[in-house]
């Protein structure tokens, strides 16, 4: 049922998805400023996982500019987010730089590929990249939140923002 990956952490069966209430894969990555990013290291604030396929796109560029847009919301909702998709780190560099992206981790899930994305059960293996998708981790490293979106279709930030400040009522 479980084997262990690269960064020590344990691999789901990928036969069954990830829902809300459940304990969030731990996993390790390289963002666009070649720091590591270690899930394990945010407990005690939530996490946005924001998906996109792949970058220099128009969609995923405008979904990783709302996450900048919105980086003083977050941390005042006490929410890091970051960016996830499979393109390498020099890629996702230059694009984050060519975006104006000062603030917002964007995360390389290129190798082993595509192996976070697995572990979110967000992989297209046909297509060789993640799903669109939205995925909140509580400061308990519960998942909170999932929604997947069309590939084509730009997710909305102000639901995730509204979801963040519903918790914060509660």
């Amino acid at each position: 049922m479980y084997k262990k990956n690269f960064f020590g952490g344990f691999i789901l069966n990928f036969n069954k998805g990830l829902n809300p209430g459940i304990k969030s894969p731990q996993f390790s990555l390289i963002d666009h400023n070649n720091d590591i990013f270690d899930l394990s290291k945010f407990k005690g604030k939530r996490v946005l996982l924001s998906f996109h396929p792949l970058a220099w796109t128009g969609v995923c560029a405008a979904q990783m500019k709302s996450l900048e847009d919105n980086f003083d919301n977050f941390k005042k909702l006490n929410t890091i987010a970051v960016g996830i998709n499979v393109d390498s780190v020099p890629s996702k560099k230059a694009w984050a730089d060519s975006l104006g992206i000062k603030n917002t981790k964007l995360l390389s899930d290129f190798w082993p590929h595509g192996n976070v994305a697995k572990l979110f059960c967000l992989f297209r293996e046909d297509d060789g990249f993640s799903e669109r998708a939205n995925i909140i981790i509580n400061e308990d490293q519960i998942i909170e939140f999932v929604k997947i979106y069309e590939i084509s279709n730009l997710p909305d930030i102000d639901e995730i923002v509204d979801f963040l400040k519903n918790l914060d009522e509660k």
